[in-house]
């Protein structure tokens, strides 16, 4: 048919998955979805946590890809080797694929080598193999200090190295260990979640020092010695380690900056409501996107604003090629979990988009939050495959 329109969507995190998803169920069969991901296998991140400390097997936390053939979704397997925004054309396993729409959901690169030693210490909190191998590695210290790190910024997922610290310090204490290990926590932020900003990160901090769990803002990682254990910082201070998990520096995957759609920021710019990009019908979702707050801050890098920027993009979409429905804004609401062990999480919600600074609450740990955090898995898991 004449009218008939092809969308790409390129990567099968959270948005590409729901901007897939949603576009299919939006669009009629003339009209052609198809995902492009390099992995056959979508898993859910926000569990490696609980994978870390003995709570959840891979099995638990992952779908393959295929499974949304079934809804119609033309998916296929390959890595994204070239985009051309200008013409919406994009090469990936040696064949080109030309999109009326594009939607670049590519998410971040993980970029552990950029700091020197890195990747030879310790174990990656953001991907399955590193999060397996930290399960392994945590039973076999029976005495010593456990550092968890944040490299460089951004990084998504902003509650992460909390929470790794405080489930990682309760797994500790079940075992009986607590009294022969210490904790740190080394970040170059000027406090835990600043976006979010004093009082709600005052109360992360609390949260974190309350298990005794030492932290350090303001510590830029410069190198690590994996022979001395020892970490050393741009401000001239030294930390040792006798485990190591690190949070790595992130960066806008190489096909994504050698397209010329990122900016000064190292990011993709987008308009922060509609998600559209400085090229015609070219949409970006998720943490590949640099979004800046009214207060000068960007938007933190979760799967929640991934999630609802992919609900929007596959409306606005959708309305433009049918006629019908309206168009529908971002809002920059949001909310996360901060487990904190023991069957505990606290909860953080509200709108980033307010002028002139977010307007966040984040509410103390309970069992009511961890199960919150329980039941957001478990769904994500059934709604989507």
């Amino acid at each position: 048919m004449a009218n008939e329109k092809t969308v790409v969507v390129l990567g099968g995190g959270i948005g590409g998955v729901v901007a897939a998803s949603e576009l299919r169920k939006r669009l009629s069969k003339e009209h052609s979805v198809i995902l492009i991901e390099k992995e056959n296998t979508h898993r859910f991140s926000p569990s490696y946590l609980w994978l870390m400390i003995d709570q959840r097997e891979a099995h638990q936390i992952e779908r393959p890809i295929e499974n949304l053939r079934s809804r119609g979704v033309t998916v296929v397997t390959e890595t994204v080797e070239h985009i051309d925004p200008s013409t919406r054309k994009i090469k990936a396993g040696g064949r080109e694929y030309q999109a009326d729409y594009l939607v670049v959901a590519l998410g971040a690169e993980l970029a552990p080598e950029a700091v020197p030693g890195l990747a030879e210490s310790g174990y990656n909190l953001y991907t399955l193999s590193g999060a397996e191998s930290l399960r392994r590695a945590r039973k076999e210290l029976r005495a010593g200090r456990v550092v968890v790190l944040v490299s460089a910024m951004p990084f998504k997922c902003p509650a992460a190295p909390y929470e790794a610290a405080m489930l990682l310090e309760s797994d500790f204490r079940k075992r009986g260990l607590r009294d022969r290990v210490s904790f740190a926590v080394y970040t170059p932020e000027p406090g835990p979640m600043p976006v979010t900003g004093q009082a709600n990160s005052d109360k992360v901090k609390q949260m974190v020092e309350s298990k005794g769990i030492e932290f350090f803002p303001g510590h830029a990682v410069k190198t690590v010695d994996r022979a001395s254990r020892t970490l050393e910082f741009a401000n001239g201070a030294e930390a040792t380690f006798d485990l190591l998990a690190y949070i790595p520096p992130h960066r806008a995957p190489a096909v994504v900056r050698e397209a010329g759609l990122t900016e000064e920021s190292g990011w993709v710019p987008v308009d922060k409501h509609k998600l559209t990009t400085r090229f015609p019908n070219v949409y970006a979702i998720g943490d590949v996107v640099g979004i800046m707050l009214a207060f000068g801050k960007p938007l933190p890098k979760a799967g929640v604003f991934a999630h609802g920027q992919a609900e929007v993009v596959a409306n606005n979409i959708a309305n433009e090629i049918t006629g019908k429905g309206r168009a529908h804004t971002f809002d920059g609401h949001g909310s996360c979990y901060i487990e904190v062990g023991d069957g505990r999480a606290g909860m953080g919600s509200g709108n980033f988009y307010a002028d002139p600074a977010p307007d966040i609450r984040i509410r103390y740990p309970s069992m009511f939050h961890h199960f919150g955090k329980v039941l957001v898995e478990k769904y994500w898991l059934y709604r989507w495959f």
